[in-house]
């Protein structure tokens, strides 16, 4: 098939779920729970199945895949489908006084067609996802999964032939190209998952057909250490968050800054943690089945390139550093002897290498973060209330997690997402519903006043215009 072949197909698609999209706005939240329910149900009858798709796609290790994977999208199912029916229904607000004899609510009504681009990292739970907030929203939608993992996109694509129509949820799972022709498409919100650089071509893209956005995208995402954190606690969690699925996650720590006179000791907490967890059989990490693969070549080529860099530009490593091309291997590796010019100082690193960075005062700290970026996450790590909260008074970030990592992306509660050039909206629970919701503002005359200010504008009038203004 030719490119325009599919872009025709694409077209033909997007139409299809265009005539649809007024029935499935139609679904009561008991119809909407169905369709989640069966996600559920097909997530947990194919879960071997899943494991071997993402094991075949990058060795993704079979806990990890049920921990972040398949539990965490449990999680979103089932806050989706126990609230539903109280998101679905209509929201009073307060009265304000200058809106005397009126009453006030907020309904929240489907966006349309929606088009979700995920990324290949969590190729499954990442697109599952956004996906259930559009179904609980009443959308319709068309999945782009990554190519990177084409394992993981059959088992999407299967899933949603056997679940849906294709006229209400389907999978397309070419190359970048068809992504492309997807974009051009007017679509009535665009969900997307991945780099700040194709972020900003999606929104460039969305701005042509004034189409809403939410862009999950990433950054350099700072972990503090003051000299009161719980150095063996911080280490374990650390090293859990930067290394799970090989180093591969938005979220992940992307450069450590602690405190000078507790670095030392860091450092030997962090060799004990990876050994641990990668190691304890004395086999070698390479050897180890909890660790997982780069995706590919071409991003093993730029991790590689980035450690070099590093390396020739007077980094040292303290950790790690071994790597294989042949198996798309790289070992946890910690750096030191950080310079800012350095190429991992510049990019996101969205790999296993993680800066070390020491740092004599806490306002030395607030320059170095503030100078950059908004992140995506910004991590705490300390036993000290004020100091926590000196942190968090003088940065800013899509979110922030106190001693510990990851763990709020997972927390259906929560907005999560980024801010600026880390990401625009937020998603889990309500607030990847509100996302793929139009927020109707509707507000009823219970009983008149606004006539008494009606024209023609006498003197009564100009009176009670002017009292109105003096006293609301």
């Amino acid at each position: 098939m030719n490119i325009q072949e599919k872009t025709d197909k694409m077209k033909e698609l997007f139409a299809a779920q265009r005539r649809n999209a007024p029935f499935v706005k139609e679904t009561t939240a008991r119809m909407r729970i169905e369709k989640l329910l069966k996600i559920r149900h097909y997530l947990l009858t194919n879960r071997s199945g899943l494991v071997k798709a993402l094991y075949d796609d990058f060795r993704k290790p079979a806990a990890e895949t049920e921990l972040t994977e398949v539990f965490s999208t449990l999680n979103e199912l089932n806050t989706a489908i126990h609230h539903l029916k109280h998101w679905m229904k209509p929201h009073p607000v307060p009265t304000p006084l200058g809106m005397l004899g009126t009453s006030g609510f907020v309904t929240y009504e489907p966006k349309g067609v929606a088009l979700i681009i995920s990324p290949w990292n969590y190729p499954f739970y990442l697109s599952i996802k956004p996906l259930v907030s559009a179904i609980a929203a009443g959308n319709t939608a068309i999945l782009k999964p990554s190519e990177s993992t084409p394992e993981t996109s059959a088992f999407l694509r299967v899933m949603t032939e056997t679940l849906f129509s294709e006229d209400e949820v389907a999978v397309v799972e070419e190359g970048p190209s068809v992504a492309e022709s997807l974009l051009e498409l007017p679509f009535d919100h665009i969900f997307f998952t991945g780099g700040t650089d194709v972020g900003k071509m999606v929104m460039a893209a969305a701005a042509r057909n004034l189409t809403s956005v939410t862009l999950e995208l990433g950054g350099k995402s700072p972990c503090l250490i003051d000299e009161t954190a719980d150095l063996k606690t911080a280490a374990r969690r650390i090293a859990w968050g930067k290394w799970i699925n090989g180093g591969q996650t938005c979220v992940a720590p992307d450069y450590v800054m602690v405190q000078r006179t507790v670095k030392d000791r860091f450092v030997r907490e962090m060799r004990e943690a990876i050994r641990d967890m990668y190691d304890a059989d004395g086999r070698g990490v390479q050897a180890s089945e909890s660790y997982g693969r780069i995706i590919n070549d071409r991003h093993f080529q730029r991790l590689d390139a980035l450690l070099k860099d590093a390396l020739s530009k007077g980094a040292t490593v303290s950790i790690g550093g071994q790597t294989d091309a042949a198996d798309r291997f790289m070992e946890p590796t910690l750096l030191e002897n950080i310079g800012v010019k350095m190429n991992l100082m510049q990019e996101e690193i969205f790999g296993p290498l993680l800066p070390v960075i020491p740092y004599d005062t806490r306002e030395e700290v607030i320059r170095f973060v503030s100078g950059r970026a908004k992140p995506l996450v910004l991590y705490i790590f300390s036993r000290k209330e004020s100091l926590t909260q000196f942190w968090l008074d003088r940065t800013t970030a899509g979110n922030t997690v106190i001693n510990d990592t990851l763990i709020h992306f997972a927390h259906t509660e929560l907005p999560v997402g980024g801010v600026n050039q880390s990401g625009i909206g937020k998603a889990n629970g309500f607030y990847g519903f509100q996302e793929f919701s139009n927020a109707r503002g509707i507000v009823k005359r219970q009983f008149d006043v606004l006539s008494y200010i009606y024209p023609p504008y006498s003197d009564k009038v100009k009176k009670l215009i002017e009292l109105i203004v003096k006293y609301i």
